[in-house]
């Protein structure tokens, strides 16, 4: 497995070792000491996420605060989405800057998102498999977001306008701007 740094600090692409024959493919999907000897990450993961989404639908931009903040590692089973983290982290070097990375059941790259990071993904094939691990429990009380469509964060999501379905819940999220300064006072 390789595991390549992102602009974002402590986030970082995992890329599987394929072995594949004519009965098909195995991989090591994660391996926490690889992992915590090259990022001098430690986490322990928690909790597995599933979800199936069709086209269009675009989840996000959300995280978790305080205690219940959760690292995530991020990949897609089936199909295909565009990965973006937003840096949220006030004492981050790399405080709003933006990642995006496409993850498809194809090239089996992961994400590894840390605490404290806004995640988001829109999906770009119908009946996409997205599957996390989070080292924390999720806690609804703690949650927090932008919304994704949010000008000034400026992202290319690559589903267009017309075919762009959101949740109730993302439409009510605050913009960045309004994010920004809901957190200062924090």
């Amino acid at each position: 497995m390789t595991i390549t740094k992102t602009n974002i600090q402590e986030a970082y692409i995992i890329q599987p070792q394929v072995f594949k024959d004519e009965r098909g493919y195995f991989f090591e999907s994660f391996n926490q000491e690889k992992f915590q000897n090259e990022t001098r990450i430690t986490t322990q993961f928690v909790q597995d996420n599933e979800s199936m989404s069709n086209y269009g639908v675009i989840r996000g931009l959300h995280a978790q605060s305080g205690e219940f903040a959760q690292a995530k590692l991020i990949r897609v089973i089936q199909g295909k989405v565009l990965d973006v983290i937003v840096d949220a982290r006030k004492e981050s070097p790399t405080y709003g800057e933006i990642f995006t990375i496409e993850l498809n059941a194809e090239n089996k790259k992961q994400l590894f998102v840390p605490k404290g990071c806004l995640h988001g993904f829109s999906v770009l094939e119908d009946q996409t498999i997205f599957s996390y691990k989070c080292d924390a429990y999720y806690n609804k009380a703690s949650e927090i977001g932008v919304h994704p469509l949010d000008q000034s964060l400026a992202i290319h999501w690559q589903v267009p306008e017309d075919k762009q379905l959101l949740s109730e819940k993302d439409r009510l999220l605050p913009s960045w701007e309004d994010f920004l300064k809901n957190n200062s006072e924090k």
